[in-house]
């Protein structure tokens, strides 16, 4: 303890355990550790950065008279009304009252309670719902994410009043459902959230985005009027705007007279580098630039100042998700992008080791600002963890780094969180982050994940030499992708051997650890491909002609799990026309093993089993004779079938009554099922999968998984099987809704095919 005068400083090895404070001090005491750079050799935001300097304040130009648009309207994105509007909420059978005509008096005069009135809103008729629910304010927003989504996509402006209302004092749980609304209310409350409120950011981004001149129509008398709060916030949300859509920017502002467009070109032209937040964060004890790795400059010769270490990390406390401040560019480019990244994982780790201080969030976001390839690599475990720690708001945060690092390694981590991680929340959060990067690069989350496979730096025909000087290694992938290594002398090894003392002393290490690191890239991106080609294959996913060549056919990794399926073309139905398989010279050959030629025009699939029919046998043969390993079960799949009652019933009768273990039946969410929505006590009574046609098959359990302790109730019994109308299970119907009939042969065989499974 201090005992007066100044204070003693608190050592951070003390607080360190004992694994960190080894690193520590061999940090401190690493002889090898490089030089400071001297100023000159420093970008100036390093040396003197604004926030460090008086400089005489400067009254912005104002505008005044500038209007803005009256008036609302809806922008949807394809098919995205109709997705909301048929959202039926997962509480929404609990109402037993029938009689709307009586529950639209009550909430015409008020009385009606809350529930009462999102239930009536809910499921009323349109002739009864619409006349009141424009001067409806709900004050209850528990799930208001998909009631309110229900009521926009139905309602569209007749819902905005009440929308507007909610994400006012719940902007967490209803932000998104503002997304498709043009309106200056709405504009203002954007621009606001993007200032201030950090739950509210990425609503905000994902509006301006998508409405970029409407926002420079809203904000701009505002960015140009009085000095104040509302100005200050639609400065910053229309630079955010300009930074894709500058011309628009200044094309509405020369609509408004050559002084807007002045003062409109003089806001977008200030220094970027001063545009500092009101009040400057103050850097947190727990930070000590010298137990952390050095950043090197760009030639590695010198390494930043402590000084300067303290500058950067300043930069990153001033950089909200999304809007990095510019300085932090100008670091990238000077310094080498190897010693950022092992920098902000050091931080990222002293910021854990300090209690994860949410005030300090900065020193976690900082990954995806600094990070690189094996920064993702490292995080996405820790995401697909952390729900399980209690931490889903931290692991929602890691997507965003992972979206932000924006690499294809980055990325394709990001993709298999949204397709497997065992908690729902964050798969549909990941989902969501997928489906933003796809429309930014218009695509679907499906074209997205073909485009997400990296090359890992493979030669055209799928391997790699690595170069240990005397000697030399190739890689090699099996059919489920698992590397293996050929030595100079043609011998097979599992693993590439640790340089030796004859190796040379640059090339051998680089070479190991570029392998460690292409063994973490396949193992993660391995079983996440197969699973992509299986589910696609259970589908009927289809590909334009050049996607298949280009993605699949000429990709040097997945060629190795392509040639060992068969594919097929299809026509407009969906019947196949030819079936082929890919050699091992990347031509294409028929059961015959004649030379196929794939037509441009054509359609491309992954064939089942069903469609390739009474062709199974032979295209077995085939493979056999070649010695074909195929990833998944495709020519060997058992296939099911109903008989003719069965496809007329609503109920599945072969398993219903059956106790399974829970363990067992858990393990369908390897296959695309997934749990159904907690009920009372937390029980989830049922599992679901979602069929085409926007249905779900149901598995309704007693007495159901308890969540979190899934070994409670470790025996279920099979109280019914059946076909939902909406793609996803529902505690009240617990029967069938659509004919078992009615769904296609190859979702029934693959239904069937997982019961059977866990049933025997």
């Amino acid at each position: 303890r201090p005992t007066g005068g100044r204070p003693v400083r608190r050592c951070p090895g003390r607080l360190l355990d004992p694994a960190r404070r080894e690193r520590v001090e061999r940090i401190r005491d690493d002889a090898s550790a490089l030089p400071v750079a001297a100023p000159d050799r420093l970008p100036p935001v390093l040396v003197t950065p604004p926030w460090t300097v008086r400089r005489p304040r400067a009254d912005p130009p104002v505008v005044g008279g500038l209007n803005r648009p009256t008036g609302s309207a809806t922008a949807w994105l394809p098919g995205e009304r109709e997705r909301w509007a048929a959202i039926v909420p997962g509480w929404s059978g609990w109402w037993r009252g029938d009689d709307l005509s009586v529950l639209a008096a009550e909430v015409a005069a008020g009385r009606a309670g809350s529930y009462e009135a999102i239930h009536f809103f809910v499921r009323a008729t349109e002739e009864l719902a619409r006349p009141l629910l424009p001067s409806w304010r709900p004050d209850e927003s528990w799930g208001a994410d998909e009631w309110m989504s229900r009521l926009a996509g139905r309602y569209e402006l007749d819902a905005l009043p009440a929308a507007l209302h909610l994400a006012r004092t719940a902007p967490k749980s209803v932000g998104e459902v503002l997304l498709p609304y043009v309106d200056g209310e709405v504009a203002d409350l954007m621009a606001d959230w993007l200032d201030r409120l950090k739950t509210g950011r990425p609503v905000a981004r994902a509006w301006l985005r998508r409405h970029p001149e409407y926002a420079v129509r809203a904000l701009l008398p505002a960015a140009l009027g009085a000095p104040g709060p509302r100005r200050r916030a639609a400065e910053r949300a229309l630079r955010l705007v300009a930074a894709e859509h500058r011309g628009v920017l200044l094309g509405v502002a020369r609509e408004h007279g050559e002084e807007a467009l002045a003062a409109a070109t003089a806001m977008l032209d200030a220094d970027p580098l001063a545009q500092l937040p009101a009040r400057m964060p103050s850097l947190p004890a727990w930070l000590d630039p010298a137990v952390l790795p050095q950043v090197l400059l760009r030639d590695r010769s010198a390494a930043l100042p402590a000084d300067a270490v303290r500058h950067l990390c300043t930069m990153l406390a001033i950089s909200p998700p999304g809007e990095p401040y510019p300085g932090v560019e100008v670091v990238r480019a000077a310094c080498d992008t190897d010693s950022l990244a092992e920098f902000a994982w050091a931080l990222f780790e002293s910021w854990q080791s300090a209690g994860a201080p949410s005030k300090d969030g900065w020193a976690f976001t900082a990954l995806g600002l600094l990070g690189d390839d094996s920064t993702a690599r490292r995080l996405a475990p820790l995401v697909r963890a952390w729900p399980g720690e209690s931490q889903h708001t931290r692991a929602v945060t890691g997507l965003e780094v992972l979206a932000q690092i924006g690499t294809d390694v980055a990325l394709m981590h990001l993709y298999g969180i949204s397709q497997k991680v065992k908690f729902r929340g964050l798969r549909e959060q990941a989902a969501r982050k997928v489906t933003e990067v796809a429309d930014g690069l218009g695509l679907t989350p499906e074209q997205l994940g073909d485009r997400l496979v990296p090359d890992l730096g493979l030669d055209a025909d799928g391997s790699l030499v690595l170069d240990y000087g005397p000697r030399r290694f190739t890689v090699g992938f099996d059919e489920q992708l698992k590397p293996y290594v050929v030595d100079g002398s043609g011998a097979r090894r599992k693993d590439l051997p640790k340089p030796g003392a004859r190796d040379d002393a640059g090339l051998a290490p680089a070479a190991h650890k570029r392998f460690a690191g292409l063994k973490k890239d396949v193992r993660t991106l391995a079983a996440d491909q197969i699973r992509r080609f299986e589910a696609a294959m259970v589908t009927g996913r289809r590909w334009p002609a050049a996607d298949f060549r280009r993605y699949f056919l000429s990709h040097p990794l997945l060629w190795h799990v392509v040639r060992r399926l068969v594919w097929a073309t299809v026509d407009d139905a969906g019947q196949v026309v030819t079936a082929f398989r890919v050699a091992e010279d990347r031509t294409l050959a028929d059961v015959d093993d004649e030379t196929y030629t794939l037509p441009d025009d054509a359609t491309v699939t992954i064939a089942h089993p069903l469609s390739l029919g009474a062709a199974v046998p032979a295209w077995a043969e085939v493979f056999a004779d070649y010695e074909i390993l195929q990833p998944f079960p495709q020519l060997g799949r058992e296939v099911y079938r109903l008989d003719a009652a069965e496809r007329a019933e609503t109920l599945l009768r072969r398993h219903a009554g059956v106790t399974v273990p829970a363990g067992r039946l858990l393990s369908l969410e390897r296959r695309g099922w997934r749990r159904g929505m907690p009920q009372d006590a937390g029980i989830q009574s049922w599992l679901e999968r979602e069929a085409p046609g926007g249905r779900a098959v149901v598995i309704d359990l007693d007495p159901g998984i308890a969540v979190g302790v899934v070994d409670m109730f470790p025996d279920q019994k099979i109280e019914a099987i059946w076909v939902n109308d909406v793609p996803r299970g529902d505690w009240f119907q617990r029967g069938g809704k659509v004919r078992l009939g009615d769904l296609d042969d190859v979702t029934l065989s693959e239904v069937l095919r997982d019961l059977a499974e866990v049933t025997r």
